[in-house]
């Protein structure tokens, strides 16, 4: 295996959260056991395996990889990835694949699928996607990944199995959808998308940016260039119902033991130890 990239890897109830997201730099996830990817700033040789690459934005440090990824897929015989990233972007990254076609003399093949708020995509039948509106400077999603099942309705739930098969078979709908949030990525946003979407709040692992930390940085600023600082998080601490809090994409101009230093100074319990530094 070939290790080219730094890759961070925290396990929460049998799901593997892998990746590396530093601002400016690079910016890369994945959860192996779905099948599925956030963003591109980057593509560790060890990620070629997953199919489904989900896009927030189109800074260079969140998607600046995609034509090596879909190089190296074609060029290992792999089937063509499906790349889900923002409908205003679909022309400008087709646009662009089609000049690597050019430089590299090799075929991109992929299926790019633009997305909006609203947008549901089925991954299977226990996982679904859906697309939720976050506020950066460029045109930005994030993403809920939902696990879902069928349950018996309750009005049904004193029948017999015969009784619920003759209902099933009369064309009578016995069963309902039932869904849980699972993994919430928030990709760069300033704090608006938390607040104009709960489900972040409530998914069970949820990735977020945490840009800056410094007590001395107007919030105003960072909030107009689309990104977060701690104390955003710590005015809605009481709202993460998460079990696993992931706060990433730090500043290049803090080091690393300034960042836990601060973050442990505002917030000294960590979230019930629900927060993570992606350090």
């Amino acid at each position: 295996m070939v290790n080219n990239l730094p890759v961070i890897t925290h396990e929460h109830d049998g799901l593997t959260i892998e990746g590396y997201s530093r601002a400016a730099v690079q910016s890369y996830w994945r959860i192996p056991e779905l099948r599925l990817g956030f963003d591109l700033g980057a593509q560790p040789w060890s990620f070629m395996g997953t199919p489904n690459w989900f896009i927030s934005h189109s800074h260079l440090d969140h998607l600046v990889a995609l034509p090596v990824y879909i190089a190296r897929r074609r060029m290992m015989k792999m089937e063509p990835p499906v790349i889900y990233l923002p409908e205003k972007n679909v022309d400008d990254v087709n646009a662009m694949l089609d000049a690597f076609v050019k430089l590299d003399r090799g075929r991109m093949p992929c299926e790019l699928v633009g997305v909006m708020p609203g947008d549901e995509f089925e991954l299977s039948r226990e996982l679904v996607v859906t697309v939720v509106p976050t506020k950066h400077t460029v045109p930005s999603v994030g993403y809920i990944v939902w696990q879902r099942r069928n349950k018996l309705k309750t009005e049904f739930s004193d029948l017999s199995g015969d009784e619920i098969r003759d209902l099933r078979n009369s064309g009578t709908e016995v069963s309902e959808e039932l869904r849980a949030p699972l993994i919430g990525y928030v990709g760069d946003s300033a704090p608006s998308g938390l607040d104009n979407n709960p489900e972040f709040f409530e998914a069970k692992i949820l990735i977020t940016e945490m840009t800056f930390v410094a007590p001395d940085h107007r919030k105003e600023k960072i909030h107009k260039h689309g990104h977060m600082h701690l104390d955003d998080i710590v005015s809605r601490k009481d709202q993460f119902n998460n079990e696993c809090i992931i706060a990433s994409h730090f500043s290049t101009r803090y080091h690393d033991q300034q960042i836990k230093s601060m973050v442990k100074k505002a917030l000294p319990d960590m979230i019930d130890g629900r927060l993570k530094l992606w350090l």
